[in-house]
């Protein structure tokens, strides 16, 4: 992302050899001839540096700093001074500026100014980005994410939690489940018991029903000793049933019977056994279908459905993926001692264009093979998988014909964008792949307006 700088002097010799000797590809400088036209292009643009001249005809440079300020306090402002006026240089920096230079200026010390105001301005940006985004993963339990869908699904979970109702969680493989069963079970009365969760699907019909409800001396072959089952050991707790729609019937009725009656024998044995549990179910399928086609049964279902909660597909909340994606790295940086790394706008872009049919848990093992891939500090458009680079190569729909400019396509393009994002420039500069700044430097460039896009859309 390019840094923007704003240059003020009345003297056009003096900003325009100023403007050539700091912009650099990195860098865009625009200039402005008095303090008037300065503070204008502020209100209108964020600028991370300005530099300006103190004495100026109409507003003078200190007027300038104090109103500058008070629509961008974190500007960064070098002030430029005559020998003769180093205590107003000097009042200046009480007043916010970052640094003064006197005339002539020195171009390497002015150089060095400019740097350390970017680095500043990047750790800082840095330093508050990590901040929102570990309070927004340490916040509620592992659910990462600050999109509607999620938003509704914690609510959900907190009214749910205090209860000892059972509940039914539904939602595609890989969306997450087993973290919204955890979070109940930490946010209930029971969160001090044990959580055990039990894949269903992953043991055989005996296994399973030994593993549920254990076993006895002598049950069956190599059963050599008395075995307690998870319904034991949850007991005061929590048990977490994924993939509940695998279970055979049989098991189904055992099952049925711990709901109805919170009791129930061991494989092999006759003492009825009473336990005090919480139990969550999971599936990916519709128990509601293979209920009445006679697949599960159907009063199992009704017991197990007190209270639904539906897991969104990542696709519904692809607003999300840039906070997952930098958890992701954050934690396969540290694991394979990467240091840290960020992501380029055109990589995040085509990861939020791609459908992710796996969900969040496929997102994570793409984000660990890029990580582990990686060679630079920076996972760039070439480290995303060639499949979902494929799969979310979304051209603009743009009709080109007689002398259309790419100007004109790319100011289409961004009205075309604006619209479908409500003139929300921070959505839509993240679905354009460029930074915010560069939208906004484009949009004034374009006279690009939208009955929604202000400064307060956002």
């Amino acid at each position: 992302m390019r840094s923007t700088i704003l240059i003020t002097d009345d003297e056009l010799n003096t900003r325009e050899g100023l403007r050539k000797a700091i912009e650099s590809e990195s860098r865009k400088v625009d200039v402005a001839a008095d303090g008037d036209e300065a503070l204008d292009k502020i209100k209108k643009n964020n600028y991370d540096v300005l530099i300006t001249d103190m004495r100026m005809p109409g507003m003078d440079g200190m007027t300038l700093l104090r109103e500058a300020k008070k629509e961008a306090p974190d500007l960064g402002v070098i002030v430029l001074t005559a020998y003769g006026t180093i205590e107003m240089a000097v009042e200046a920096m009480r007043c916010g500026a970052y640094n003064y230079l006197t005339k002539p200026v020195n171009l390497d010390e002015l150089e060095m100014l400019v740097e350390q105001i970017l680095d500043k301005r990047r750790i800082e940006m840095e330093n508050e980005y990590h901040r929102e985004r570990d309070a927004a993963v340490e916040g509620f339990e592992g659910i990462i994410g600050e999109s509607p869908p999620i938003r509704s699904l914690r609510e959900r979970i907190k009214q749910i939690a205090p209860s000892k109702a059972t509940v039914l969680i539904t939602g595609e493989t890989g969306t997450g489940k087993e973290l919204v069963a955890q979070a109940i079970h930490n946010l209930s009365p029971r969160k001090k018991r044990l959580f055990v969760p039990v894949h269903c699907a992953a043991l055989s019909e005996n296994l399973l029903e030994s593993e549920l409800f254990g076993h006895e001396r002598g049950a069956f072959t190599g059963a050599i000793k008395q075995r307690k089952g998870r319904f034991e050991l949850a007991d005061q707790g929590t048990i977490f049933l994924d993939e509940i729609s695998e279970i055979s019937t049989a098991i189904q009725v055992k099952l049925l019977r711990v709901l109805q009656e919170k009791e129930f024998q061991r494989v092999g044995g006759s003492e009825t056994i009473s336990v005090d549990i919480r139990i969550l179910a999971a599936t990916n399928t519709n128990l509601q279908e293979l209920a009445e086609e006679g697949k599960f049964r159907e009063d199992l279902y009704y017991r197990l459905k007190v209270v639904t909660l539906d897991v969104p597909p990542l696709r519904e909340r692809v607003d999300d993926i840039p906070l997952l994606a930098h958890v992701f790295i954050k934690r396969f940086a540290k694991e394979n001692a990467k240091g840290i790394m960020e992501i380029s706008d055109e990589a995040m872009t085509s990861l939020k264009k791609y459908h992710w049919p796996g969900n969040v848990r496929e997102l994570q093992g793409v984000m660990e093979s890029m990580v582990i891939l990686a060679t630079g500090k920076q996972l760039e458009i070439d480290n995303v998988p060639y499949e979902i680079r494929r799969d979310s190569d979304v051209k603009p729909e743009v009709l080109v014909t007689g002398n259309v400019t790419l100007s004109d396509i790319e100011k289409q393009v961004i009205l075309e964008t604006l619209e479908k994002y409500n003139g929300n420039r921070t959505k839509t500069a993240e679905a354009l792949g460029i930074g915010r700044r560069t939208l906004i430097r484009k949009i004034h460039e374009y006279g690009v307006s939208h009955s929604d896009d202000n400064d307060n859309s956002d």
